[in-house]
């Protein structure tokens, strides 16, 4: 590492500029670097097997997508205490058991962070939602059955959502844990 520099502060992440060697080429260059706090994804399942699910706009893509409860781990939370507020803030529910899945880099290349998933288990509606000014955010509940399908359809398209059902399948589906 030669140098290392934040350019731009904003509220999810700082924007920073590396000047490192290539590890191959030995040649200087810049790599810039979006330093973020760490998330979290949970999927939320009921006692009898439905998924609750959030419908989204995203100002990125502009498309309302499909996805499962999530934010950002904020300072002074853990992991799991972020997952717990956001699962009853986006949705209302809030779970008998919180189970680690684990977790993922969501971009390596230039992302400092983690996100994390967790399985919240028998989770129930417990009060209305609690969503910020700048959310929009509908809950539908689906049969964890039809998972699957909504990912093979493209209705489920975050890469993130992608890997924390991943991540509940490699657990939960018998025969994939052997494998």
């Amino acid at each position: 590492m030669l140098s290392s520099e934040v350019n731009k502060s904003f509220r999810i992440f700082n924007l920073r500029t590396d000047r490192a060697y290539s590890p191959r080429t030995q040649a200087a260059h810049d790599f810039y670097i979006l330093e973020s706090t760490d998330w979290v994804n949970v999927i939320p399942v009921t006692a009898q097997g439905e998924v609750v699910l959030i419908r989204q706009y995203r100002h990125g893509t502009r498309e309302v997508t499909l996805e499962i409860p999530g934010g950002i781990v904020e300072p002074g939370d853990t992991p799991e205490t972020a997952a717990r507020r956001e699962l009853v803030e986006e949705t209302g529910f809030k779970e008998r058991e919180m189970i680690l899945l684990g977790s993922v880099h969501p971009n390596p290349a230039f992302l400092t962070n983690r996100c994390f998933t967790y399985l919240a288990r028998d989770v129930v509606r417990v009060q209305i939602q609690e969503q910020d000014d700048k959310e929009d955010i509908e809950v539908e509940v689906r049969s964890l059955g039809e998972i699957p399908r909504l990912i093979r359809q493209g209705e489920i398209t975050h890469a993130l959502v992608l890997a924390a059902f991943y991540r509940y399948y490699l657990e939960y589906l018998p025969g994939l844990k052997a494998v």
